[in-house]
């Protein structure tokens, strides 16, 4: 029989996800509001901490929309959705408003020349005034539009939404938790409608029922599905393989971001080295100290993160060597230390003084630009259910991400999806009016060969890196689709006859994503972006989107 003592929980709003769109869209939401953010692990331990360089908006006189937008089309090679650039542009400088009004102690000019700190956070602005603030320079962009918060800006952005998230008592924050699956029930007329989701409390190992008039995906990207990424552990792809499962489109999963410069060195666990060094004039040298950019992109070391990874990956082959160089030393110590405190005191850790030597550095899986397909106001194919951040496909980025863009596109689509949320709430049944299915666990077993799993993943994460990286082939592609077509079979059978856990959770997870990656590659027949594939070397003369569409869905309650 079925688990009928499953705990549940009823919300107005549960966001999955403690990263900047999951915060973003909480904050939004009123106070009337009952909210529950649940987290992985803790609220600190998604992908947003980790961003290094900034966020990119039209903040600068000289800047413009057109400017922004065009880069970011130049960026994504025209595959792009021009209505979703343009809508998230537009609402850059009001969300970086916003941010300020939070708290977020951005870099003021004043603090670069060597001025104490503001002791206040910075008041709002005038639309496109940048006077006070320091705007720095990234690959791919036009102008200096990306303001920051030294070298540490989704730190400060995280500590910041989680502080002004903790003083709002109605919002409820469940942490070590992974969700499972959605729950989702049908209408008279065949609509497909989520109403809530399984979570495994990984401190009590049981399976608890989130009952939720909406629900919202922001749990980040893919990029663990590979063997080296600059990602934190949680990017395992559970919202888009949930909402695949659930009945959701996804788009675009052939284009992986691999992040040219993280640091490379045994123990720094995939530190990455922010964009913003090459914006400040960092050079990209050879192991003899050559510089090497100028033989791929006139644009030298600003070309776009496509671009110069390809240049690395291109040099390490040819070479044979580990890694290349990124060298900033020819800068004054004083310039080196305020713009990139972190990155210095990290590599010093390693015992690389960046301001006298250079910092070896390697390409990794860095951002999924693909995901679940959403509109200007983050909602997916199925009815209260949203995705926003790394997890969607917005159109956004097109086929390669312009650098900063990501965490203005998560503040801009976090609002957006609040605001939808709220205009819609007086259309939402009454709990009681919806039948939820108990976790039903009455036919699996505890597991004795989790060894099963441990192989699994590091089979799936050396193949996606080996045929699936950053250049590839049509072989390379039908090996990795005959390995993930034996790993979806097992994996399927195992997770029918043993109790969940957060690794299986996880595999279940990334093996989906990782299949739908190989089969969107497999459809794109050009080189385009990130996806490069050498039998396939130009471009199509029309950009067309790769849209899968899942197939009929099964019950979620196992």
């Amino acid at each position: 029989m079925s688990n009928t003592s499953t705990p549940c929980h009823q919300f107005d709003v549960v966001i999955i996800g403690s990263g900047a769109a999951g915060l973003t869209a909480a904050l939004q939401l009123p106070e009337s509001f009952n909210i529950a953010v649940i987290c992985k692990q803790s609220m600190t331990s998604g992908s947003t901490p980790w961003a290094q360089g900034g966020v990119a908006a039209v903040l600068d006189e000289q800047d413009s929309v057109e400017s922004h937008c065009q880069d970011t089309m130049t960026a994504g090679s025209h595959l792009n959705d021009p209505e979703m650039v343009n809508f998230i542009v537009e609402h850059s400088t009001e969300s970086i408003h916003w941010l300020i009004d939070q708290g977020v102690p951005f870099t003021k000019d004043s603090f670069l020349d060597g001025a104490p700190p503001e002791t206040e956070p910075p008041k709002t602005k005038a639309q496109g005034d940048s006077k006070g603030f320091h705007l720095t320079k990234e690959g791919g962009h036009s102008f200096r539009r990306i303001i920051h918060a030294a070298d540490a800006t989704g730190a400060a952005i995280t500590k910041t939404l989680i502080e002004r998230t903790l003083e709002r008592d109605n919002i409820k924050v469940f942490e070590n938790r992974i969700a499972i699956d959605l729950i989702i029930s049908r209408d008279h007329q065949g609509q497909s409608n989520c109403v809530g989701l399984y979570v495994l409390n990984l401190d009590s190992e049981r399976v608890e029922t989130f009952q939720a008039n909406n629900t919202i995906l922001a749990t980040g990207g893919a990029s663990k599905a590979y063997l080296y990424t600059s990602n934190p552990d949680g990017a395992s792809g559970d919202g888009i393989a949930m909402a695949w499962r659930a009945g959701c489109r996804v788009a675009n999963m052939e284009f992986n971001q691999f992040h040219p410069t993280c640091l490379y060195h045994p123990h720094a666990k995939s530190f990455l080295v922010s964009e913003a060094l090459r914006g400040e004039g960092a050079h990209l040298t050879l192991p003899n100290g050559k510089r090497f950019m100028h033989k791929f992109d006139e644009r030298k070391e600003l070309a776009p993160r496509d671009i110069v990874a390809r240049a690395i990956d291109h040099e390490m082959k040819r070479l044979g060597c580990d890694h290349v160089f990124l060298d900033i030393s020819h800068k004054p110590k004083e310039f080196i230390t305020s713009h990139f405190p972190t990155i210095y005191e990290r590599c010093l850790k390693f015992n690389i003084d960046i301001t006298k030597e250079p910092i070896p550095v390697v390409p990794a899986a860095h951002y999924t630009c693909g995901g679940v397909v959403i509109d200007q106001k983050g909602r997916t194919d199925v009815r209260n259910l949203y995705a926003i951040g790394e997890v969607a496909h917005s159109g956004l980025h097109g086929a390669n991400r312009l650098a900063s863009n990501s965490l203005l596109e998560c503040i801009v689509l976090g609002r957006s999806a609040a605001q939808d949320i709220l205009e819609r709430h007086s259309d939402t049944p009454p709990f009681d009016s919806v039948s939820i299915p108990a976790w039903d666990e009455s036919q699996v077993t505890d597991s004795d060969e989790d060894v099963i799993i441990s192989h699994n993943w590091d089979e799936l994460r050396r193949f996606m890196w080996d045929y699936v990286g950053i250049v590839r082939t049509t072989k390379r592609l039908e090996r990795a689709k005959h390995r993930v077509d034996l790993l979806l079979r097992e994996i399927h059978e195992y997770y029918s006859n043993y109790k969940v856990s957060r690794d299986l959770i996880e595999l279940r997870n990334l093996v989906i994503v990782a299949d739908l990656i190989i089969r969107s590659a497999l459809q794109r027949k050009e080189s385009r972006g990130l996806h490069f594939i050498l039998d396939y070397p130009e471009l199509l003369p029309t950009p067309r989107d790769t849209i899968l569409t899942p197939p009929p869905r099964q019950p979620s309650w196992r």
